[in-house]
């Protein structure tokens, strides 16, 4: 009997066949093939429907692709500028407006403190804390708000070499260099002014002085004398003093005859941020969330960004005891320029061996997980409002090595806050007696000589264990950032921003070893170039008016001794940039002073280099300890004076970079006397002369 030529196949076997390509039509017969078909025709009927719907959505897909919108490019979020209320007509409430400048938080911290003693002291009148830089968006709108003002008060910082704050630098230029405004505009205003300076530098409480004298000249009515806060010495001593002599005069124009609120002394409260424990769990994905773009359209002080340090190298030799690091922060993707002369400020992080002393003294767990909150859990504001913003969600140990100051000496509102909470009854007397003003001597030389740390402070009370929320709202001020002169040129190093950083590491006249908190962190920082896990900082730029001339003929005096180098090597990388585009350079001499040729003579190889090139004319240097006597940059200018008094002549721009109270005063006398040499002038029309260049933009300096 023949064999059925009629075979069983599966779906599963068909599928496989058709796939691999086994099923050969020329070797299966016809009645074969169908009979094969019509026992799987089932599986036939779900292969070609899916099929189908396979082919409807590739259709459908390449449709809608023709057809969609063209997606819009991803633009950068606008800065939202958060405008004030306008000053509202009288309402029967007198109304202060408080102004601030600050550049750490002094300022900001005093402007609020007076609000709050005001509203205890001023039942029917209102204060409101501004910062100058929101005040207004514009000059016009500055004038506008400004005119509409009967009662201010200003609480302006001075640093740099006389320069307004950051926040205040805005406003200053247009109140001092702004058109006219009209005879008497301000005769409506009352104020009052304290400066924030330090008496150990040239121009000290420049900011307060100028703009006191302007509000005056402009009609308003100075309430008080201008207060000069000395932070070289107590500046809360000066605070309190000035206050003292506001408050009459307040009374005057707040009080009412039947008011009698001011009868009970002003105790400000010790303040204090609400606290809220989260779950340690949280703390391993939080604490990572640094990138290298912050989100923001700007990047400033509150809004720095993440950049890897990508090179790092001693500049001294082995010989040197001391040390110098060039550093350069890599900031490519991340959204930062920068121009030749700016300055970059660094978030640091404190050292392990201080947040372990740290740790040990206030007596909680590292590894608390916390919030710090400024209201309360209905939403209202805490202390009117005077708390420092809050830093984000962290670990207690997170939290001191990244916003916890702890190696300044406290300031006195830091003891009360102490004292407040030392259960020695004998240590809470003696801190309350440091910071009353019956200890002011005390306290002068016990905390300020000395330049006692916090943590020393807190070693000698150990009773004093504050709360977590007391600690960082009225104990340890925030760690601020540290400011560098760029030393390098985007058009050398555009996506990178180079440091020249000299160590810090001092023996304090308590018998500590003071290490740097940035430059420290600096020198022992990883560079990409050797790990990629490296270190890394937030860092913004700051502007600068530290720029060479527009115009690249005029001549260039450069005096910078030590790291005071560091934005002349900027103007060199500059220079050396337009010599190779074709540009024609006028002369330029660089004074720098180091101690010895074999030690600490940075950047040696690249300034011959320059000189070589042509982007610069001529090297002075002076060293400092290789002669039996000591020889500075001041000494090689006076053997210079005919050359400078030449260059001045032809319009030179005179630069000095360095350290304000020795350096750059030296400096200043021996350029008052190359002018009145060379010059033939008498001292005031040389000091006239050296006024002029500042004036005009010819003498600028970048000096700390």
């Amino acid at each position: 009997m023949e064999e059925s030529s009629s075979m069983k196949i599966s779906p599963l076997d068909l599928m496989s066949a058709m796939i691999k390509g086994k099923l050969d039509p020329s070797n299966v017969s016809s009645n074969a093939a169908a009979t094969v078909l019509l026992e799987n025709r089932e599986f036939v009927m779900v292969l070609t429907t899916s099929i189908a719907v396979l082919i409807g959505c590739v259709v459908v897909l390449i449709w809608r692709r023709s057809t969609a919108p063209k997606p819009k490019p991803l633009e950068p979020p606008k800065r939202v500028v958060e405008k004030l209320p306008e000053i509202e007509v009288d309402d029967g409430t007198k109304k202060v407006t408080i102004f601030f400048g600050t550049q750490t938080g002094t300022a900001e911290g005093f402007a609020k403190a007076i609000a709050e003693e005001g509203k205890a002291r001023y039942e029917k009148a209102t204060f409101r804390v501004v910062d100058l830089d929101d005040y207004a968006a514009d000059d016009d709108e500055y004038e506008e708000r400004f005119k509409k003002e009967t009662l201010g008060l200003f609480f302006l910082a001075t640093y740099g070499d006389g320069e307004p704050t950051d926040n205040a630098a805005r406003f200053y230029k247009w109140f001092t260099e702004g058109g006219e405004k009209g005879d008497g505009w301000l005769q409506n205003l009352q104020y009052g002014v304290f400066g924030l300076g330090n008496r150990q530098y040239e121009h000290f409480n420049k900011v307060a002085k100028v703009v006191d004298e302007v509000l005056a000249e402009q009609g308003g009515k100075r309430l008080v004398p201008v207060g000069l806060g000395d932070d070289d010495q107590c500046i809360e001593d000066d605070f309190t003093a000035w206050k003292e002599e506001l408050w009459p005069a307040l009374d005057q124009l707040l009080r009412d005859e039947d008011d009698t609120t001011v009868s009970t002394p002003y105790t400000a409260a010790v303040l204090e941020y609400r606290v809220v424990l989260h779950d340690p769990l949280e703390a391993s994905v939080d604490e990572k969330k640094w990138h290298n773009v912050n989100g923001h359209a700007i990047v400033d002080a509150q809004h720095p960004v993440r950049a890897n340090v990508a090179v790092r190298k001693e500049l001294h030799t082995p010989e040197s005891d001391r040390s110098c690091t060039h550093l350069e922060f890599d900031i490519s993707g991340t959204g930062v320029v920068y121009e030749t002369g700016d300055h970059v400020g660094v978030y640091c992080e404190n050292l392990s061996e201080t947040v372990e002393e740290a740790i040990r003294l206030i007596g909680l767990s590292p590894d608390s997980y916390f919030s710090i909150h400024t209201d309360d859990e209905d939403g209202k504001p805490l202390s009117g409002s005077s708390l420092p913003p809050p830093f984000p969600p962290c670990t207690l140990r997170t939290a001191l090595v990244r916003y916890a100051d702890v190696l300044s000496s406290p300031k006195k509102s830091a003891l009360l806050a102490l004292a407040a909470h030392a259960s020695d009854p004998s240590e809470a007397d003696r801190l309350r007696h440091l910071a009353s003003p019956a200890g002011k001597d005390e306290y002068s030389e016990w905390v300020i000589a000395p330049q006692r740390s916090l943590l020393e402070v807190m070693a000698e009370f150990p009773s004093a264990k504050p709360p977590v929320g007391v600690f960082f709202a009225a104990v340890a001020p925030r760690l601020q950032p540290r400011y560098y002169s760029i030393s390098s040129s985007p058009r050398m190093a555009p996506t990178r921003i180079h440091v020249t950083c000299a160590l810090v590491y001092d023996k304090m006249p308590t018998g500590r070893i003071h290490k740097g908190v940035c430059s420290t962190w600096m020198k022992n920082s990883v560079p990409l170039e050797k790990s990629q896990d490296c270190s890394w900082a937030p860092i913004f730029v700051r502007q600068s008016n530290f720029r060479l001339p527009a115009d690249n003929k005029v001549p260039v005096i450069m005096i910078g001794p030590g790291t005071g180098l560091a934005p002349f090597r900027g103007f060199l990388q500059e220079r050396l940039a337009l010599k190779e585009g074709g540009a024609e350079l006028g002369p330029s001499v660089l004074f720098f002073g180091c101690r010895n040729r074999q030690m600490d003579y940075i950047y040696e190889d690249e300034l011959n280099q320059f000189v070589n090139t042509g982007a610069l004319s001529e090297l002075i240097v002076a060293f400092s300890r290789e002669g039996p006597t000591k020889e500075y940059v001041q000494h090689k200018m006076m053997e210079k004076a005919s050359e400078i008094w030449s260059m001045i002549s032809q319009g030179a721009y005179i630069y000095v970079c360095g350290d304000a109270k020795g350096m750059a005063r030296d400096v200043h006398r021996a350029l008052h006397t190359i002018l009145q040499e060379q010059g033939s002038l008498d001292s005031s029309k040389a000091e006239s002369m050296v006024k002029n260049l500042q004036m005009t933009g010819r003498y600028l300096r970048d000096v700390w």
